[in-house]
């Protein structure tokens, strides 16, 4: 017993060396953090755009992009694209007048062939303007005489921008008389050509009509220099006395 009080039991220190590791929490890394901030990004920028999607068609009825509508969405103007550009001859363009269900609806623009099937109502058979349909009819889109100049001759058609020959025109020299005349064809022209590109370009430029192609062989069809129908006519400008 005594040598049992005797013994002690030596302490249990423990050196700093031994202690148990503290747990550390776990870090994100950068990378975890980016990804989240990124995808919240992601996810903002389509509800933008979905957002933006919905109240264009509601505002418009009928378009998500404000009524921007790609080239590429549009599939008539896709496969034509993807064909190639035509090129028909007045006859073949007469064709294309609306009258065959399984053609589309062209019309021609000095030489330029558009298609204009989406307005068969208008452009169609019994359409307000049907007479345009399967033919180049520049010159009735110069005068406004629907009825006489549907044909794509511009001969003497720059004479309904050419003013009246006035009592001042009388009274001026041969030589002045050539001159001024002249200059009144060349303004003349410069006029025919502004007033034909702008219906090149309203066709060009509308959304539902797109270019498919030329006519080709106008230039082997006879012209002939025409009277001024009666609207054009009525449209030529007077000169005053003095200019």
């Amino acid at each position: 017993m005594s040598e049992l009080r005797q013994r002690q039991v030596p302490p249990t220190s423990s050196s700093p060396s031994s202690k148990p590791p503290k747990s550390k929490a776990p870090r994100r890394s950068s990378h975890a953090r980016s990804s989240i901030g990124i995808l919240d990004i992601i996810r903002v920028l389509v509800t933008l755009v979905v957002a933006s999607c919905g109240l264009s068609y509601y505002m418009t009825g009928e378009s998500v992009l404000w009524g921007y509508r790609p080239w590429f969405t549009r599939w008539p103007l896709l496969v034509r694209y993807i064909q190639g550009p035509l090129a028909l001859t007045p006859a073949q363009l007469a064709l294309y007048n609306g009258t065959d269900a399984s053609l589309p609806i062209y019309l021609a623009v000095n030489g330029t062939i558009f298609d204009v099937s989406a307005n068969p109502h208008v452009y169609g058979p019994g359409g307000g303007y049907s007479f345009f349909a399967g033919r180049d009819a520049t010159r009735a889109f110069v005068t406004g005489c629907f009825q006489e100049d549907l044909t794509h001759d511009l001969t003497g058609v720059e004479e309904m921008y050419i003013p009246l020959e006035s009592e001042e025109d009388r009274a001026l020299g041969s030589g002045e008389r050539k001159n001024r005349r002249a200059q009144d064809v060349r303004d003349a022209w410069a006029k025919v050509h502004r007033q034909v590109a702008h219906w090149e370009n309203f066709f060009r430029n509308h959304k539902k009509y797109f270019e498919v192609g030329r006519v080709v062989g106008l230039e082997e069809l006879p012209t002939e220099k025409r009277e001024l129908c009666r609207a054009a006519a009525q449209q030529r400008p007077k000169k005053r006395q003095g200019k």
